[in-house]
């Protein structure tokens, strides 16, 4: 009866096509498959046909239109096939059709196929490693081997988020080698790897252990803008050094010596450009610095006491008077002291 049917559908697939252009009635459907990539083994998934018109019946096919699975009538433009405590024969490629209810002459073309992978525990492990190992510096070549137990395996490499097709590889012996030459950021990522027995090309063993590829930063447009930031940070730091030693500089030229309040003898040794010093000397007193005389020019004058000058000379003391009076000799800074 299984048969019959097969052959009936069959040449009604075959009726479908219109003439000698090898058109369908209808266009193709979508397919697809969740959850996707390897299913373990007793795990669910769902196969979801979707096409753009109402009232049709789709068709599942498993490895061409010759193993026909199922049919359904959705109420609307989807259907789906879903696939429970997966085992190793649901594993293969998938494809589905749609019908009118009405005719059965009338197919729309094929979907494109969907791949369930079924993981089988009893299958070991596979090994990886990189090499080199560590930090990869940008540019350099990487290989990826992974180890197996079996001969008649096909490996494929896996890479974690990444949505491209899977390399593979078909080695001589137990192990394969994944060569990725020059590389780069993009390359950056968790890899694992696991094969297929050629036999049955629809079971996978499980995955192995993930290795971390850590490619070295190396952005050549940073490396201007560190230099140019270094080179005026050294710029400004020698425009400021500069700086401080000019004003210092400026300072000590601009300061000048002031005359010393303990010593009778800084007053005679002031330079002429300073303003002019009176300065009181008397014997046993401290040294006073009086107010500058506004009628001097360019004079110093200092208070001598006349006792010390006649002590000096040999004279007797003459006869001391209530009130002495102080006497003031010009002296002229640019000669010096006088005689």
């Amino acid at each position: 009866m299984a048969s019959a049917l097969t052959v009936l559908l069959l040449s009604c697939w075959l009726a479908g096509r219109s003439g000698v252009s090898g058109e369908w009635s209808y266009p193709k459907p979508s397919i697809s498959v969740s959850p996707g990539g390897v299913i373990p083994m007793g795990g669910n998934v769902t196969i979801r046909c979707r096409n753009q018109l109402l009232g049709m019946r789709f068709l599942l096919y498993k490895d061409g239109v010759k193993n026909y699975l199922n049919y359904t009538d959705p109420a609307g433009s989807e259907a789906e096939f879903p696939i429970t405590s997966a085992r190793r024969e649901d594993g293969g490629s998938y494809t589905c059709h749609y019908s009118d209810r009405t005719g059965p002459t009338n197919y729309s073309e094929p979907s494109d196929p969907v791949q369930i992978i079924v993981a089988d525990r009893s299958l070991p492990r596979p090994s990886i490693s990189l090499s080199p190992t560590g930090v990869i510096a940008s540019g350099a070549n990487v290989t990826i081997r992974c180890q197996g137990q079996r001969w008649d395996v096909r490996f494929f490499l896996h890479k974690a988020g990444d949505l491209n097709p899977q390399r593979h590889m078909d080695p001589a012996g137990d192990g394969a080698k994944f060569r990725i030459p020059t590389v780069g950021r993009q390359h950056r990522g968790n890899y694992s790897c696991s094969y297929r027995p050629r036999s049955e090309p629809f079971v996978s063993s499980e995955p192995s252990d993930p290795v971390q590829l850590v490619v070295a930063e190396r952005d050549f447009m940073t490396w201007p803008i560190i230099v140019g930031v270094s080179a005026a940070a050294a710029l400004l730091l020698l425009l400021l050094v500069a700086f401080v030693c000019f004003r210092k500089t400026r300072a000590r030229k601009g300061a000048a010596p002031r005359p010393s309040s303990t010593s009778p003898m800084g007053a005679l040794k002031a330079p002429a450009q300073q303003d002019p010093t009176y300065t009181s000397i008397d014997e046993g007193k401290e040294p006073q610095t009086l107010e500058p005389d506004p009628g001097a020019d360019g004079l110093t004058y200092a208070e001598l006491d006349i006792q010390a000058l006649h002590t000096k000379r040999g004279d007797p003391s003459p006869t001391p008077e209530p009130v002495q009076p102080s006497l003031y000799a010009p002296i002229n800074m640019n000669r010096g002291p006088p005689q």
